[in-house]
């Protein structure tokens, strides 16, 4: 018989509650593109219609492993966020920004058209 979350949660041990917290703050903060559309409550057809393509462009950009960041950075707008890209060395985390704002000439000529 299924039981509620909160049911099995108050007969966890504290190191076990605190354990699936740190796993389920993990989860969250990583997610493939397809899932933080999901989360975000758009379908791809949505999606699609904010960026000016069709359904089957998204889902293919889901699938992808390697896309420019222009792509990318498009596609996080289009959810309503913004892309930061971090490289971290065992010194720290470095915010890199040298093509943060680099727009595309031909995107711009297309879009004024």
């Amino acid at each position: 018989m299924a039981r509620k979350y909160e049911e099995l949660r108050a007969t966890m041990s504290p190191e076990s509650r605190a354990r699936a917290k740190t796993l389920a703050d993990k989860l969250r903060a990583e997610m493939p593109l397809h899932g933080l559309r999901q989360a975000r409550g758009l379908s791809q057809e949505a999606l699609a219609k904010r960026l000016n393509v069709k359904q089957p462009s998204i889902a293919k950009l889901e699938q992808r492993t390697d896309m420019y960041i222009s792509t990318l950075r498009d596609h996080i707008r289009a959810l309503g966020g913004e892309l930061e890209v971090i490289a971290r060395f065992p010194e720290g985390e470095v915010k890199i920004t040298n093509f943060a704002q680099i727009e595309d000439p031909i995107r711009e000529e297309a879009q004024d058209d």
